[in-house]
């Protein structure tokens, strides 16, 4: 990419979206155009000690911002926005993570009831050092403490739903969103299906590091300076969120229940295989079945998310969505050169 167009953008506190779908666009992007951005944590900057109760100082539904939609110039529905993300760099030296009442894996849900009372609210700040790429876990009740890697992702990347369909930031699902998975990080070419002209692609969430499956429902939140590359492909369509890396080929499924969420994600591989790589469906079903990856994304939002990830080394050498990936990955290393 020789001088690349490059917008900065660096949100006012009023000028989120909390919605994919329903939102006027903040900018147009031309295919090939670089986001220098800057992405506000899921509790919009609220949760700043351990004293900041979510309940207390957040208010719902206004709950991970994100910084856009932008309209892609061009995009149609039945093509697709590639999104390769060039650097995601935590925008402070701290983050939050925290207990949220009737929120998590592990206690009861507005969809999950029961009659046992919501787990104590609770608060943890972790300090970030980034310049040793170092997380630090302090524990509440005793002395502990631990230095993580600092591994920063993206839970949350989309486009409009289809259908004049307007979705909460919160929830994952065919057109992205809240997927929470550790796959979307530096380095990733993220595929994402067009809905409606324009696509109007946001992005947010950032975490500091996730284990797979979010299990409290909270990652370690913080705001993020993120670099990406938008890209468009005409013609082709992408029914779920795809990944690429230079190693990897995954595909996303967002559902209740959990197996219908596993399927989903199974089912694509196996179609990707199909349509890019020269196998019949049975044989790229085998074929998935003995290699496949699946980790989970997360099992605490409004859909579950699961992962199915395969070696790149271990497939046919044929080109996948026309070689955006590698082209983009050219693109992101002039950017940091």
């Amino acid at each position: 990419m020789t001088d690349p167009r490059i917008l900065t953008v660096r949100p006012e506190p009023d000028e989120y979206a909390w919605t994919f779908g329903g939102a006027a666009p903040v900018a147009r992007v031309a295919p090939g155009t670089v986001l220098d951005l800057f992405t506000e944590d899921c509790f919009a900057g609220r949760v700043r000690s351990e004293k900041d109760l979510v309940s207390e100082v957040c208010a719902f539904p206004f709950l991970n911002p994100q910084t856009g939609p932008f309209h892609v110039e061009g995009a149609e529905p039945g093509d697709t926005v590639a999104v390769h993300f060039v650097s995601i760099e935590p925008a402070r030296d701290w983050a939050a993570s925290t207990t949220v009442p009737l929120f998590g894996a592990l206690t009861s849900t507005h969809a999950t009831a029961s009659l046992q009372p919501p787990l104590p609210e609770r608060v943890w700040i972790w300090e970030l050092d980034r310049a040793r790429r170092t997380a630090l876990f302090r524990a509440r009740d005793n002395e502990f403490e631990r230095e993580l890697p600092l591994e920063p992702m993206h839970g949350t990347v989309g486009v409009a739903p289809a259908n004049l369909e307007v979705r909460s930031a919160l929830v994952p699902d065919a057109h992205g969103g809240n997927m929470d998975t550790p796959e979307m990080r530096a380095g990733v070419t993220c595929y994402l299906g067009v809905n409606v002209e324009g696509a109007l692609l946001s992005l947010g969430d950032g975490h500091a590091r996730q284990g797979e499956g979010e299990t409290c429902g909270v990652a370690v939140e913080c705001a993020m300076n993120t670099v990406v590359i938008v890209d468009l492909l005409k013609g082709v369509a992408t029914p779920w969120p795809r990944l690429e890396s230079d190693t990897h080929i995954a595909s996303t499924g967002s559902a209740r229940p959990l197996e219908d969420a596993f399927r989903i994600s199974q089912a694509d591989l196996v179609r990707w295989l199909v349509s890019d790589y020269g196998f019949s469906e049975l044989d790229a079903y085998q074929f998935a079945t003995q290699t496949v990856e699946s980790p989970l994304a997360n099992v605490c939002d409004t859909n579950y998310t699961c992962v199915a990830k395969l070696r790149k080394e271990w497939l046919p050498a044929r080109e996948t969505y026309r070689g955006v990936h590698a082209r983009l990955r050219e693109a992101a290393r002039a950017l940091r050169d």
